[in-house]
């Protein structure tokens, strides 16, 4: 019987924890993670979810394993229909996308995400782009967001970049405030922005003001170890909370639907060494 498991698991399982049954669900191209994570939710508690598989657009796929790039036409094995890229902006505008998982190279305190430039005014780096990100960010019901790079490493000369800002230089995906601090209720999207966001350190949430919280630390993290690599202050609830390990049924469900470990890529080296004891029985909460 398996008695611990990798922090990737911890991670997948947290984020497929953040969906509902019921709902459709999507994905773009590039997390392993969360490819699992959809599937994890599927065959678990969420067997009533419509998974829109992020490269071909098929529609409840059933792969039988996670292969090493997104774009590959296993990963539509068993669907029972495809979409077109334009049905899936429909689907979203017309309300139906009930949750969508992103990220970016830059979340901000309000879960905007940025994935188009860095530097303001004068661009730094450029990166590859929202590819709909944007219309889908104020469309989708709800948005996961994600990042296994929130520890913020020292570089050769001994600077820290953030992967959570105060502000983002540019705002690919849209959170709770666009850069002028104006909340998103006031430009009439329907979506309602972010809801949860998933790290490496810790699960967080937003409050009423839509600012992010820290919700919940993992076993082997502190909170001050979370506030050293996060570049703004996130607000504390009155307790912050562990994030629960799940069962090793979940567990062999992973180790089964990714036998290549293909989401251990995703993963930094030092990260993928942490251990953590699992539960008996699966928490039904998201902490």
């Amino acid at each position: 019987m398996t008695m611990s498991c990798s922090l990737g698991e911890m991670m997948i399982a947290a984020l497929a924890r953040t969906i509902e049954d019921g709902t459709l669900v999507f994905h773009g191209f590039g997390s392993p993670l969360v490819q699992l994570a959809m599937h994890v939710a599927k065959r678990t508690h969420a067997p009533r979810m419509v998974l829109i598989a992020g490269a071909t657009y098929g529609v409840d796929p059933d792969p039988p394993f996670l292969t090493p790039t997104t774009n590959d036409w296993a990963m539509d094995r068993g669907a029972s229909s495809s979409l077109d890229i334009e049905e899936l902006f429909d689907l979203a505008a017309a309300g139906r996308m009930g949750r969508m998982f992103l990220s970016g190279l830059q979340i901000d305190k309000w879960g905007n995400c940025n994935v188009t430039a860095l530097g303001y005014p004068n661009i730094a780096m450029k990166l590859p782009g929202g590819g709909g990100g944007g219309n889908l960010s104020c469309d989708a019901e709800r948005l996961t967001l994600w990042t296994p790079a929130h520890r913020a490493t020292k570089d050769a000369k001994g600077r820290r970049r953030f992967r959570l800002v105060e502000n983002c230089d540019f705002i690919t995906n849209l959170g709770h405030r666009s850069s002028d601090g104006r909340p998103r209720g006031e430009y009439g999207h329907r979506g309602q922005g972010p809801e949860w966001l998933v790290t490496e350190l810790g699960l967080f949430d937003f409050d009423v003001d839509g600012h992010m919280r820290l919700e919940a630390v993992y076993p082997d993290v502190s909170i001050q170890e979370v506030l050293d690599n996060t570049g703004f202050e996130p607000k504390l609830p009155d307790e912050v909370k562990i994030i629960a390990a799940p069962d090793s049924s979940i567990v062999a469900l992973i180790r089964r639907l990714d036998p290549l470990k293909v989401h251990e890529r995703e993963i930094r080296p030092e990260d993928r060494r942490r251990e953590f004891k699992i539960a008996s029985v699966m928490e039904g909460s998201l902490s």
